[in-house]
């Protein structure tokens, strides 16, 4: 049986229905956006990746679907903090 999670992060592949919690990986942690301290990457209990960051109109998405682009130094700061 196939265990991976689908492109909502449940392995059985049925829509999550709560919110996740949580746990940003970069900038100061305060969650605020004042001092030039966005994008952000946020870890999820459910182990994926959520993205803060300025929309990135160069790509057609999907209705209710959403592309940022993010800095570089925002995903190596994200890798660092996970040690990978």
């Amino acid at each position: 049986m196939d265990t991976k999670p689908d492109r909502h992060g449940d392995p059985k592949g049925n829509a999550m229905t709560q919110s996740p919690k949580l746990t940003r990986i970069t900038g100061n942690g305060d969650g605020e956006c004042d001092d030039n301290d966005c994008p952000n990457v946020y870890l999820t209990d459910r182990r994926t990746f959520v993205v803060q960051g300025d929309e990135f109109k160069g790509l057609r998405v999907p209705d209710g679907e959403s592309a940022v682009e993010i800095p570089e130094g925002v995903l190596r700061e994200a890798v660092l903090a996970l040690g990978w």
